[in-house]
């Protein structure tokens, strides 16, 4: 490559290995993503001694998971277009510093509405942070591996639940709910000046904004130092400077676009449900504590291991076909869950737990890794981030409608049962996403064909 040679920036990353400065990205936002896994699980489990402390009731609780979630919505609306507009790298460390600092205060309330409104401000942080790992990660990975490493990175959510909820559980005796929020909130911070330090700015979002000419050489001297001479690098054929929200809603992507929200919705639903009240469901089922912990980081533990192997699939095989199998899957294995804790089948309960885990957690870490790759990056960040946005009003419901459905004193089967048909919904979503994607393909070869 020479100096005067122009080139594709994404033509630029596949046709270099991956470097050893793209691998310390992907790392750093794997961290992110494993601290707010973390806090998600940490809060479920601090929920039991917050309901014992303040004398509260399940649905006294639901306004405290609902906070959270709300606060992460507005934070993925929000933070979004603001990193397609500013760039990712100072909206992603700005959101690490802002629920690092809400989670520490947090640590310090002595009532549930005041954690509640810190519980918001933390959510606003982490809304803003994930889908801005997501979409970093995404833009530096080459084309044909990006599933597998966007998905591998985003293994962090799910290894960082596992973590959250088997320390919360041994911790909480010793430390108390103030001890596990001054954790969440000091590890972010710690992370900070990596961030700012090590993580460099998307290289596709500096082409597209036309930053600095050395700054971009500096960057690319970092992804492939074996080169003598660097090309000139172009941003893609279908990226533009400057865009709206609408562009979400243009011919091209209105309706995949939907199709993605109603699968983010109804995935998320059920996770949020699952982390938020699944300790709750098993000690009332007789169940400890710990027990519970253990039980629950299985569904972590399938997650982690069936995004990875999902993420493999989807570099090889249409994408939505493979998530749209699984979570059919996932549908089948929660309604095996219910029976399993309705009976205390351990050996039904661990295997539909990590089957869950497979199937709905795995396959939302894949839909992340598949929408990242939907859109171009004039607008990659804010289709990401609206879509978290939106799955995470699915989370919202799941957190409060796991204690509605507890106060209507079901069955956990019946719970399973209820909570199985959202993630058939999210199945059909993805089937007819492929179907569009095959008469897409089917016109453009029609057209060639005519050409």
């Amino acid at each position: 490559m020479s100096q005067n040679q122009q080139i594709d920036v994404q033509n630029f990353i596949d046709q270099n290995p991956l470097s050893r400065s793209q691998k310390l990205i992907m790392w750093l936002c794997f961290l992110i993503v494993a601290i707010d896994g973390f806090d998600t699980a940490a809060v479920g489990f601090i929920a039991p001694a917050l309901k014992a402390e303040w004398a509260l009731t399940a649905t006294d609780l639901a306004p405290l998971f609902g906070a959270g979630l709300f606060g992460l919505m507005a934070g993925a609306l929000v933070f979004g277009p603001l990193a397609d507009k500013f760039g990712r790298k100072p909206i992603l460390v700005g959101s690490v510093i802002l629920f690092g600092l809400a989670s520490l205060i947090s640590a310090f309330t002595t009532d549930l509405q005041s954690l509640v409104i810190w519980r918001f401000i933390t959510g606003l942080g982490l809304g803003g942070a994930m889908p801005n790992a997501i979409t970093l990660t995404s833009e530096y990975s080459p084309t044909k591996r990006r599933s597998s490493l966007v998905t591998l990175m985003f293994c962090g959510f799910t290894i960082g639940s596992a973590l959250g909820g088997i320390a919360s559980a041994q911790l909480l005796p010793h430390i108390g709910w103030h001890g596990i929020l001054m954790i969440g909130g000091i590890l972010p911070l710690l992370t900070v000046p990596f961030l700012m330090y090590l993580l460099p700015e998307s290289l596709r979002f500096m082409v597209l904004k036309n930053h600095a000419q050395a700054k971009i050489d500096r960057v690319m001297q970092r992804i492939a130092p074996h080169l003598k001479q660097l090309p000139s690098l172009l941003p893609g054929s279908n990226e533009v400077k400057n865009v709206g929200i609408k562009e979400l809603f243009s011919r091209q992507y209105a309706l995949g676009t939907i199709l993605i929200w109603c699968t983010f919705f109804m995935s998320l639903l059920i996770i949020y449900m699952i982390s938020s009240w699944m300790p709750t469901l098993l000690t009332n089922e007789g169940f400890n504590l710990v027990n519970a912990s253990w039980l629950t980081s299985i569904f972590q533990i399938g997650g982690t291991i069936g995004a990875i192997v999902i993420g493999l699939c989807m570099d090889k095989v249409e994408p939505a076909k493979v998530l749209s199998f699984v979570y059919v899957l996932g549908g089948i294995f929660l309604v095996c869950l219910g029976l399993g804790i309705e009976q205390g089948n351990m050996l039904l309960l661990m295997l539909a737990m990590f089957g869950v885990g497979v199937g709905i957690s795995g396959s939302q870490v894949g839909v992340n890794a598949f929408t990242s790759g939907f859109y171009p990056t004039h607008c990659r960040a804010t289709g990401v981030s609206w879509a978290n946005a939106v799955g995470r009003s699915g989370s919202v419901i799941g957190s409060v409608i796991g204690g509605w459905l507890m106060s209507l004193n079901l069955s956990s089967f019946e719970i399973m049962s209820v909570l199985a048909i959202p993630a058939f919904f999210a199945a059909f979503a993805l089937f007819v996403i492929k179907r569009l994607k095959q008469k897409d393909q089917q016109g453009l070869s029609l057209q060639a064909v005519k050409g």
